[in-house]
C-alpha cells in the first residue's frame, strides 16, 4: 500500500489519533476524545471511583477525578458545590459517597467563599448520620476543625427538630471509627433548646448518668432504651410498633424472630425493606401468599413512595439480582425467592425512573460486550458493567416502540462484519431483569470496537435515527473510529443519525466528538437517563 493511503480523516484505525483532532490515548491504548472537565465531574459524582475498572485501579481513578475537582474549584467553586448538591439531592447517583468526598474537598481546598458555601450546604448533601460520619472523616484530609466546620456541624444537629435528630442519632450511631459522641466532642455544637440538650446529653452520657427520666426524653430514644430491657419477642414487637423503631434500634438477639420482623416491616423505610428482603425470606416471614409478601409487593409498586425515598434504580437491580439468586454475596444466609417479590422488584426498577413520552425515533441499543465490560463493580455486589448496561437499556426499550438491541465485540462470531461481531439480542422489556442479566452475563468476551454498531447498521441497511452505545469507552480494536463510522452511516443513508454514549466508568474518555452537536455523552447509571435520551433525541 502507498504510504499516502495511510493518512485519512475519514477512516483511521482506533489505535491512531484522527488527523486534525485533539484525541488522547485511553487506558486500553486506543484514541478517543477527552471529555469536558465539568462533564467528568458529573460522571464522577454519579459513578464514583471506589471500585477499579478493568484498566485502572480505584486509587488512580480517584486521583484523576480528585485532580479535576481541584482544578474546577480554582475556576468556579460555587458551580462545583451547586453541581454536588444537585446530583446528591436529585437522587441521580446510586451512592452518595463521591458527592460527600467532593464536598469535603470543596470545604477544605476552595477559596474562602467556596469553603463557606460548601459548609453551608453540608446538611443538604449529608442528610443522615452515616453521611455525616463520612464527611467528617473525609474533611480531615483537607482541613482542620476551624470555626466554619464547627458551624456546619452545629447546623447539622440543630436544624433538625428534636424528633428528627433523635431518630438520626439512634438509627445511625456509628460508622467506621466515628460516633456522634466523637463528632460532638470535636464540633462542639451548642444545643439550641432543652430538647436538643437532652439528646446531646444522652449521646455523651447515656441514660444511666442522665438527669432526665425516660418519659422526658424523645420518643425514639425512649423506645430504644425500653427495647433493650424487653424479655420476650412479643414485647419487642409491641415496642417496635409503639415507638416506630427500625432494625438498627433492635438488639441483635431478636433479629431472627419472624414476629419482630413483622412489626418492623409495617413502618420499614423502603430502602431498608429492599436491603432486608433476603433476611425476611430466610426466617419465613416473606413467603408465597403471606401477608408480608403482599405488603412487600404493594410497597415495591408504589411509584410515589419509590420517588420520595430516592431509590436509585441500580440499587433495585442489585437487590433483584441478589434476591433472585437465593443467597447473599457475603455470609451464609440463604432463602427461597418468592416469585411475586422478584416481579415486584422488576417493576420497582422501572418505577425509579421518570416517565417520559415516546419519541417515535428509531433506536439501536448497542451493548459493549467486550472483556472490560465484564468487570464486576465491587460497589454493587458483583454486578458487571455489561449487566448494568443491559438493564439500563431496557428503560428506553420500555418507552420506545422502534428499537433493536445488539451486543458487539471484536471477535469472530455469527453476524460478523470484517471479523468483528455484532449479535442481535432477543431482549424484551417484558422479560424480567434477572433473566436479562443472565442472558447478557453469558455473552462472549472480546476486544472493544465501538464503531461496530454503525458499521453493522450500514451494511444491513437498517434505518436508525439514534444509536445509543453503552460502553466504558475503552475502544481500541477497530479499523475506523466510532464518530467516523457514524458520519459514514449518515452519508450513506441520508439519515442525520445521532449518537448517545452512555459511560459506565468515571474515566475522562468518550468516543463522541465534542464538536458534533449530534453526539451526546451521558452517564450510564444516571437515574435521569430516560429524560436525557428523550430530550436529545427530540431536539
Amino acid at each position: 500500500m502507498s504510504a499516502y493511503k495511510t493518512y485519512s480523516t475519514k477512516q483511521t484505525p482506533q489505535s491512531q489519533p484522527v488527523p486534525g483532532t485533539d484525541q488522547v490515548k485511553n487506558s486500553a491504548g486506543g484514541y478517543v476524545f477527552q471529555i469536558d472537565d465539568w462533564k467528568r465531574l458529573e460522571r464522577f459524582l454519579i459513578l464514583g471511583s471506589d471500585s477499579p475498572t478493568y484498566y485502572a485501579s480505584a486509587q488512580n481513578l480517584t486521583k484523576e477525578n480528585a485532580d479535576i475537582v481541584v482544578k474546577l474549584l480554582g475556576q468556579d467553586g460555587k458551580r462545583v458545590v451547586d453541581t454536588i448538591v444537585e446530583v446528591s439531592t436529585s437522587g441521580r447517583a446510586a451512592k452518595n459517597d463521591a458527592a460527600i468526598f467532593a464536598l469535603a474537598m470543596a470545604s477544605g481546598l476552595g477559596d474562602d467563599k467556596t469553603k463557606t458555601y460548601a459548609l453551608d450546604n453540608m446538611h443538604r448533601v449529608c442528610r443522615i448520620g452515616t453521611h455525616l460520619f463520612s464527611f467528617v472523616d473525609y474533611v480531615q484530609q483537607f482541613r482542620g476543625w476551624g470555626r466554619g466546620l464547627r458551624r456546619a456541624v452545629n447546623n447539622w444537629y440543630n436544624k433538625k427538630s428534636a424528633d428528627q435528630l433523635a431518630y438520626q442519632v439512634v438509627k445511625y450511631q456509628q460508622r467506621g471509627n466515628w460516633s456522634h459522641r466523637d463528632v460532638l466532642r470535636l464540633g462542639k455544637p451548642v444545643p439550641e433548646d432543652d430538647d436538643h440538650d437532652v439528646i446531646f446529653e444522652w449521646i455523651t452520657k447515656g441514660l444511666s448518668d442522665q438527669r432526665y427520666a425516660l418519659e422526658d426524653i424523645p420518643m425514639t430514644i425512649a423506645g430504644y432504651e425500653s427495647v433493650k430491657l424487653a424479655k420476650t419477642k412479643y414485647e419487642v414487637a409491641k415496642l417496635i410498633e409503639d415507638y416506630r423503631l427500625t432494625r438498627e434500634m433492635v438488639p441483635t438477639e431478636w433479629l431472627n424472630e419472624p414476629e419482630v420482623w413483622d412489626a418492623l416491616l409495617k413502618e420499614m423505610p423502603l430502602t431498608a425493606m429492599i436491603r432486608n428482603l433476603g433476611k425476611m425470606s430466610a426466617i419465613g416471614l416473606v413467603k408465597p401468599m403471606s401477608a408480608a409478601s403482599v405488603l412487600v409487593c404493594k410497597m415495591l409498586r408504589d411509584t410515589e413512595r419509590i420517588r420520595n425515598a430516592r431509590i436509585h434504580p441500580v440499587n433495585v437491580l442489585v437487590a433483584l439480582k441478589t434476591y433472585a439468586s437465593g443467597h447473599g454475596i457475603r455470609g451464609k444466609l440463604n432463602w427461597t425467592p418468592v416469585a411475586q417479590v422478584v416481579d415486584a422488584l422488576d417493576d420497582a426498577f422501572y418505577a425509579a425512573f421518570d416517565n417520559v413520552e415516546p419519541t417515535g425515533k428509531r433506536f439501536m441499543l448497542a451493548l459493549d460486550a467486550s472483556g472490560s465490560m465484564g468487570f464486576s463493580y465491587n460497589s454493587f455486589n458483583g454486578v458487571t458493567a455489561r449487566e448494568l448496561a443491559a438493564a439500563m437499556s431496557m428503560t428506553t426499550a420500555r418507552t420506545e416502540k422502534l428499537y433493536q438491541t445488539v451486543a458487539f465485540t471484536s471477535d469472530r462470531r455469527d453476524f460478523s462484519y470484517g471479523g468483528n461481531s455484532v449479535v442481535p439480542l432477543n431482549l424484551s422489556p417484558r422479560q424480567r431483569l434477572d433473566d436479562i442479566v443472565r442472558v447478557t452475563s453469558g455473552l462472549p468476551f472480546g476486544g472493544t470496537d465501538c464503531a461496530l454498531p454503525m458499521l453493522y447498521a450500514q451494511k444491513n441497511n437498517i434505518e436508525i435515527d439514534v444509536f445509543i452505545i453503552y460502553t466504558d469507552n475503552e475502544t481500541w480494536a477497530g479499523h475506523i473510529h466510532p464518530f467516523q463510522a457514524l458520519n459514514r452511516y449518515r452519508q450513506s443513508t441520508g439519515i442525520p443519525a445521532k449518537l448517545i454514549v452512555a459511560a459506565f466508568t468515571s474515566t475522562g474518555f468518550s468516543i463522541a466528538d465534542p464538536g458534533d452537536p449530534g453526539m451526546l455523552d451521558i452517564v450510564g447509571m444516571d437515574s435521569a437517563i430516560p429524560t436525557l435520551i428523550h430530550d436529545f433525541s427530540k431536539s
